[in-house]
């Protein structure tokens, strides 16, 4: 049973961030959640890299002390599964914002689909998607986006050790509109996933889009042994 003291002193929380939540909410909400429960005025809690809001799985939570090693967390690699859904476009590159765009799948093959892949293995060149939380001249980019400005993004190095299909759903058949493609991912620090999937798309001579995603794992953590924020909870009040 952890105490106020070993908040304080530093803790690792693992969780399991549901659908729709902010990174920064979950972090709010177990800051109250820790203050409430050992009535603690001020205490440090922070995490050690956002997902988005439609995005699940694993948030490396830090408390007290250990806050100073959210820069180390952060600079693991990542494991992502999800799916991709080839033959259409948004402009946020996954369902914040509605299909802006169709495009042909009927020249795409599974073998295709699994060769492609190959392109995007190891250090490669991405722009981040311009619905996202990265500042240029103090605003975040998804302000620019969302009042119609156009902004340059310059593109970034990110690294692929891993980019496998693990399912490629044909039950609408391959000649007759989208696919949904089931992936997983690991890569380094600042790579994003959207933009992965819209490369792909792309490379494939049509558009795509992500549907879900999931972080899986940041270096030796895995979601498997997260809790969930409402399990966390009951836990830290029954302490």
């Amino acid at each position: 049973m952890l105490t106020k003291d070993d908040y304080l002193s530093g803790q690792v929380l693992l969780i399991d961030k549901p659908l729709k939540w902010t990174s920064f909410q979950v972090v709010n909400k177990l800051r109250w959640e820790i203050r409430q429960a050992f009535n603690i005025k001020k205490i440090k809690v922070g995490h050690a890299g956002t997902l988005d809001p439609l995005a699940t799985g694993l948030l490396v939570i830090c408390t007290g002390k250990m806050t100073k090693q959210i820069d180390t967390f952060q600079g693991q690699v990542k494991e992502y599964t999800g799916t991709i859904v080839l033959g259409s476009t948004t402009p946020s590159f996954d369902l914040e914002t509605e299909i802006n765009e169709i495009f042909p799948t009927e020249h795409i093959s599974e073998d295709l689909i699994h060769k492609t892949t190959a392109q995007f293995i190891g250090e490669i060149q991405q722009f981040p998607p311009v619905f996202s939380a990265l500042k240029k001249d103090g605003k975040r980019l998804y302000e620019y986006a969302r009042a119609g400005e156009a902004v340059e993004i310059k593109a970034r190095t990110v690294n692929i050790s891993e980019f496998e299909i693990t399912n490629i759903d044909t039950s609408t058949g391959l000649s007759t509109g989208s696919i949904n493609l089931g992936f997983r991912v690991v890569c380094s620090k600042g790579t994003y996933i959207r933009s992965l999937a819209n490369d792909f798309g792309k490379a494939l001579n049509s558009g795509a889009h992500l549907s879900n995603l999931r972080r899986t794992k940041i270096g030796d953590f895995n979601v498997n042994n997260a809790s969930t924020i409402e399990s966390f909870i009951n836990i830290l009040t029954s302490e």
